[in-house]
C-alpha cells in the first residue's frame, strides 16, 4: 500500500516538474525594423528623417502599462520646430503588418494609440496624491469613531448587571477584544495602502517630470531627448509609430513586438 502511494506521489511530482519546465519565463522584446537601424550601446536603434526633422528611437523598457521608447528629436531645418511627445502615436499591426484595430465610427480608419502627455499625467499624479491624503484623513476619522463606539459599548456592557456572570463576562471580553483587534487591523491596512499608493505616485511623478520627453521648441541645430510612453497593446505584432512634422508629412517607424523565452544563464 505504501509502495503504491509512493509511486503515485513520484508520478505526480514528475508531471508537475515537467509542466513547470515547459512554462518557461517569457520576456518582452521590441526592436525597430524600419529606418536606418544600428546597434548602439547594445540596443537596436533606428533613425528616420522627414523635412529636416530627425527622430532617433530605441526601446527602453516596459513601464507599468506603457512601452517606453528612448527618443531623440533633432531639428536640422532653418526654422523653430515644436516638439510635443503627446503627438507620437502608433497603429497596431499583425504579423503581415495589417491593421489589428479599427475605429467603431469608421471601420476603414485604423485605431491610433496616442502617447501619454507628460504634463497632463504629472497634473493627474498630483491630484491622485492629494486624494490619497484626504482618503487617509477620512479613514482616521472613521477609525476614531469606531474606537469611541467600541469603548462606549465595552463600558456599558461591562457595567451591566446581566454581564456580571462569569460566562457573560468572558463572552463580553472576547467580543470587544475582537472589535479592538479589527479596528487596529483596519488602521494598519489603511496606512499600508496609503504607503503603497504614495510610493507608486512618487515614482509616477518622477517619471513624468524627470524621465519623459517634454514639450519644447527646438531652434535650428538643437535636439531634445527623453522617454516617450506608448500604451501597451498585447495583440499587436508590430507597432507603426507615427510622428507628424508638418500638416502633411510624418515620420514613420515600425517596431516588431514579441514575447520570447528567457535564455537560461550558464553556470
Amino acid at each position: 500500500m505504501k509502495t503504491g502511494k509512493t509511486t503515485l506521489t513520484l508520478w505526480i511530482s514528475m508531471v508537475l516538474l515537467a509542466g513547470l519546465s515547459g512554462c518557461a519565463t517569457k520576456v518582452y522584446q521590441l526592436k525597430p525594423v524600419s529606418g536606418d537601424v544600428a546597434l548602439i550601446d547594445g540596443r537596436p536603434t533606428t533613425k528616420a528623417e522627414k523635412d529636416g526633422i530627425v527622430v532617433v528611437a530605441s526601446y527602453e523598457r516596459l513601464d507599468l502599462q506603457y512601452v517606453a521608447l528612448d527618443v531623440e528629436v533633432k531639428n536640422k531645418t532653418d526654422r523653430p520646430f515644436e516638439v510635443n511627445p503627446a503627438n507620437f502615436e502608433y497603429t497596431a499591426l499583425d504579423e503581415e503588418q495589417h491593421t489589428v484595430f479599427r475605429t467603431a465610427s469608421s471601420p476603414q480608419k485604423p485605431l491610433m494609440f496616442s502617447a501619454a502627455d507628460p504634463i497632463h499625467e504629472a497634473d493627474r499624479t498630483v491630484y491622485n496624491q492629494e486624494r490619497e491624503v484626504k482618503r487617509l484623513k477620512t479613514a482616521k476619522v472613521i477609525n476614531t469613531v469606531l474606537l469611541v463606539a467600541a469603548v462606549a459599548s465595552d463600558v456599558a456592557s461591562s457595567s451591566s448587571r446581566n454581564n456580571q456572570r462569569p460566562e457573560r463576562w468572558v463572552q463580553n471580553r472576547i467580543t470587544h477584544n475582537n472589535m479592538y483587534s479589527a479596528i487596529q487591523a483596519k488602521r494598519i491596512i489603511d496606512h499600508g495602502m496609503f504607503a503603497d499608493r504614495m510610493q507608486r505616485y512618487d515614482y509616477e511623478s518622477y517619471r513624468w517630470k524627470e524621465l519623459a520627453l517634454k514639450p519644447t521648441t527646438l531652434q535650428p541645430g538643437e535636439s531634445v531627448r527623453g522617454l516617450v510612453y506608448l500604451p501597451m497593446s498585447r495583440d499587436a505584432k508590430h507597432l507603426l509609430v507615427n510622428y507628424p512634422v508638418s500638416d502633411y508629412e510624418s515620420i514613420m517607424i515600425t517596431f516588431q513586438q514579441e514575447w520570447v523565452k528567457a535564455e537560461k544563464r550558464r553556470r
